[in-house]
């Protein structure tokens, strides 16, 4: 369990470290930002505290003081999630508003700290085994610590989900919906860490072993710190990755639609305006013009399709009706290339009218509607 318990540790260590230096990379333009520079302040105590844990996990002194690691590690989680929640305040509400919110949490946050360094004091945490911080061993002032640290822990989970639906839906900036959603997310993971570690506690308390369920606390923390890290840096990377995505969807879509254009270009050689293979280095310039071609080459095949055609072979027997279309439209396609080679022209076919009602003009429509014919045609082999 307690190589679980490090690796936990190590991995929100290791995600508050590198969301903390990806935001240093950014302090000669933002440094004057007061949101900037509280943000840098909360990474700080997230990294100091993970840190902290991981030390605790490797032995009962730190500087020559028993279970010093530990009470860093939660007075800078309080201080992290004190410092979280003025972040919060700080992108959502007024300058003024956040200003008298931020007292209060400021002084409660001390106040948190000063209790919790009393507690330990009183119940003698130097001179503890380390593992009566884990469970309480049924210890009241050792029991009482624990509880109001995780107390400290799960209200700012509280106030931070209760806040950030209301300001997602007030903010201007998509990538600052975004990062306050994700925090919202977090605020619930760690809350969850909350009610598992206190379950653990209670559980050891009253002599119940509950196993390889104590885990479920560390895996808890860990994957809610990498969310929050996530959450904290997001406006600033979001944007960049979304584009990243939109255009490995793109690409993806490229290469699919490559043997349908294929096939109707050899069918069709005039529907191509630049010779293939042309360098062009936008790619959504490229897929629209692939979309086009396959839309042009397709009308050029439209005295050869039969409209008496209907097969969906290749569809699947659980398929939907919009994927036994596709592989319709791309049997159609597929027989009539091989009648245009041929020379035969059905008696009902399709050389009149559109192409069934499908909105041509919403390109990211067409793109995906296109890829499931391709796709389509592909699995029923090339023409």
């Amino acid at each position: 369990m307690n190589t679980t318990r490090t690796l936990c540790f190590v991995i929100a260590a290791l995600s508050s470290y590198a969301a903390l230096v990806y935001r240093l990379s950014q302090v000669r333009r933002s440094w004057r930002d007061n949101a900037y520079r509280t943000l840098v302040i909360t990474l700080l105590l997230q990294c100091l505290t993970f840190t902290m844990g991981a030390v605790a996990m490797g032995g009962q002194s730190f500087l020559g003081v028993g279970n010093l690691a530990i009470l860093v590690m939660h007075l800078s989680a309080v201080a992290f999630c004190v410092s979280a929640q003025i972040i919060l305040l700080r992108w959502a509400t007024d300058a003024e508003e956040a200003v008298r919110k931020t007292r209060y949490w400021l002084i409660t946050g001390i106040a948190l700290n000063a209790l919790l360094l009393a507690l330990f004091l009183i119940a003698d945490g130097p001179g503890r085994p380390a593992t009566d911080f884990n469970t309480g061993s049924g210890q009241p002032l050792v029991l009482t610590y624990l509880l109001v640290f995780i107390l400290s822990q799960a209200v700012p989970c509280v106030t931070i989900f209760r806040q950030c639906g209301p300001y997602a839906r007030m903010a201007g900036k998509a990538e600052l919906r975004q990062a306050l959603r994700m925090l919202s997310v977090a605020a619930v993971i760690l809350f969850l860490y909350c009610l598992a570690r206190t379950v653990n506690i209670l559980t050891a308390a009253a002599g119940i072993d509950i196993g390889v369920w104590q885990l479920a606390s560390n895996v808890f923390s860990a994957v809610g710190i990498l969310t929050l890290s996530l959450a904290l840096t997001i406006s600033s990377w979001g944007t960049s990755a979304a584009k990243l995505l939109a255009w490995a969807r793109s690409y993806r879509s490229y290469r699919v639609l490559y043997p349908l254009w294929r096939d109707l270009y050899e069918s069709s050689p005039d529907i191509v305006l630049e010779p293939p293979g042309a360098a062009v280095s936008d790619l959504n310039y490229r897929l629209h013009r692939r979309v086009i071609e396959i839309r042009d080459g397709w009308r050029d095949l439209r005295p050869y399709i039969d409209r008496t055609a209907t097969g969906t072979a290749g569809a699947g027997p659980e398929a939907s009706e919009e994927s036994r279309q596709a592989f319709a439209e791309a049997a159609q396609i597929r027989q009539a290339l091989h009648a245009k080679r041929a020379g035969t022209i059905p008696d009902d076919n399709k050389d009149d009218g559109d192409f069934d009602d499908r909105d041509t003009d919403n390109l990211t429509a067409e793109v995906a509607w296109l890829t499931q014919v391709a796709s389509a045609y592909r699995k029923l082999g090339s023409a």
